[in-house]
């Protein structure tokens, strides 16, 4: 597996710029648009727990899980990017991601942010 299979991230130039930070050098927020999310609910597959357990148990890293939360993140992004699009932003502020349990049958991932129009400084 390469590691294109175990990273995220955006393109070089995206339509919606996707920052973790308050804002973004160079650019000031021209109006703010509001919350931002995407959400996606992966099952677990009986197979990969009994493998993962096993290997949880002689050490080292669960590349099976590994590769699925990452594409799950992913999944999670490109909607939080969608909604943003639809609602008119050009960025989204503040970007996380929240993993919780879900009823014990799968894993939620929940990117979230603050979607707002930018335009570089006068």
């Amino acid at each position: 597996m390469g590691i294109e299979e175990y990273g995220g991230g955006q393109d070089p130039h995206p339509d919606v710029l996707v920052v973790t930070t308050n804002d973004v050098p160079g650019f000031e927020v021209r109006q703010v648009i509001g919350e931002v999310f995407g959400l996606t609910v992966r099952s677990r597959h009986l197979g990969s727990q009994i493998g993962a357990g096993l290997k949880s148990m002689i050490g080292g890293e669960l590349k099976g899980l590994t590769k699925t939360l990452v594409q799950t993140r992913n999944q999670a992004m490109e909607r939080l990017v969608e909604q943003a699009q639809a609602r008119g932003a050009n960025a989204v502020l503040m970007f996380r991601f929240d993993v919780t349990e879900a009823a014990d049958v799968g894993t939620e991932v929940c990117a979230y942010g603050t979607a707002v129009v930018i335009a570089p400084r006068a």
